[in-house]
């Protein structure tokens, strides 16, 4: 893996916009917060694919567009495989001298949890598999947000969503929310990181870094979601940041499956309540299962902090 520059600020970023303002996207959405920045850290010569989902729609009504980048639209199921063709399209026309190959063509994939951690995901895991050099983007806003708050396999446990309802039995989704980077991750690609746009910078630098490898890289991105996850539009950047703060979020990064580190360390987490009150969707929970859920975030935080050997997430602070 080869060591890109990184950035220490967001006035080192390059100024230049390839997502242009007057898209649909709900206010307050933070998918084009994450791809204004992917955009502008890799550069014109990008090609994306984006399979259906929120931002597909919302950045393409016809006959209007607002990439300024090669986009292409592609069914829910397989934005991956579709990458791979057009990274082996790129490779087999620079050989053919019929592009520069010097230049360098960045192919990137941005799909939703529904298309990645579900109906993509066996695309997916060919792609990582094949090894082609294709940057996957997740922008995890935790349900099928486009087709009506269904509940998917990033959904958050205890989560109320159109399809896991809330009642005298059933409080929302019974399972854990599914652990796609880790898994990923088991594919033994050369990066694989975790990111949130309330750490600018940070999330910056994963996509540079994962721009920079000899094949696939993964960055799997939270966006909260003011229409799904019930919150005022103007508190997304804030329920982002909680979510790193209580460490219902952690922010890492695994290189070339060898080097593991918490990229955001909280040295004194907030109670996962701060994170959980501040949304609608967990307006069912009681005090007893917030502290379930706590209970469950805690075992989580001793295993990262085993992982990097030594405390980067500490203890609970109300």
């Amino acid at each position: 893996m080869s060591k890109p520059t990184l950035y220490k600020s967001i006035f080192e970023l390059p100024r230049e916009e390839y997502l242009s303002p007057g898209h649909g996207l709900c206010a307050g959405c933070l998918v084009g917060t994450i791809v204004r920045v992917l955009l502008k850290v890799a550069g014109p010569n990008t090609i994306v694919v984006t399979p259906t989902g929120c931002l597909e729609v919302s950045t393409t009504p016809f006959p209007y567009t607002a990439w300024k980048v090669p986009w292409i639209h592609v069914a829910f199921e397989n934005a991956a495989a579709v990458a791979s063709g057009v990274e082996a399209a790129v490779k087999a026309l620079q050989r053919k001298g019929l592009v520069d190959p010097s230049k360098k063509i960045n192919v990137v994939a941005i799909g939703g949890d529904g298309g990645t951690v579900d109906i993509g995901f066996q695309a997916l895991s060919g792609m990582l598999e094949r090894g082609h050099r294709v940057m996957y983007v997740l922008y995890d806003n935790e349900a099928y947000m486009n087709t009506g708050i269904q509940r998917s396999g990033a959904t958050p446990f205890k989560a109320w969503t159109t399809t896991t309802p809330v009642g005298k039995v059933l409080k929302g989704k019974l399972q854990p929310k599914k652990p796609i980077a880790e898994i990923v991750a088991a594919h033994k690609i050369p990066y694989v990181a975790t990111a949130n746009p309330a750490y600018i910078i940070d999330m910056a630098n994963k996509f540079r870094k994962g721009l920079s490898v000899d094949g696939p890289s993964f960055i799997h991105v939270i966006q909260p979601c003011t229409t799904g996850w019930r919150f005022d539009p103007r508190y997304g950047i804030k329920i982002a940041r909680l979510a790193t703060e209580t460490a219902m979020w952690i922010n890492w990064e695994l290189e070339n499956n060898e080097v593991f580190r918490v990229t955001v360390p909280v040295p004194k987490r907030k109670h996962v309540k701060h994170y959980i009150r501040a949304q609608g969707r967990f307006n069912h929970l009681t005090d007893q299962d917030i502290e379930e859920i706590q209970r469950f975030i805690d075992k989580e935080v001793e295993r990262i902090n085993k992982m990097v050997g030594k405390e980067v997430i500490g203890p609970v602070v109300e």
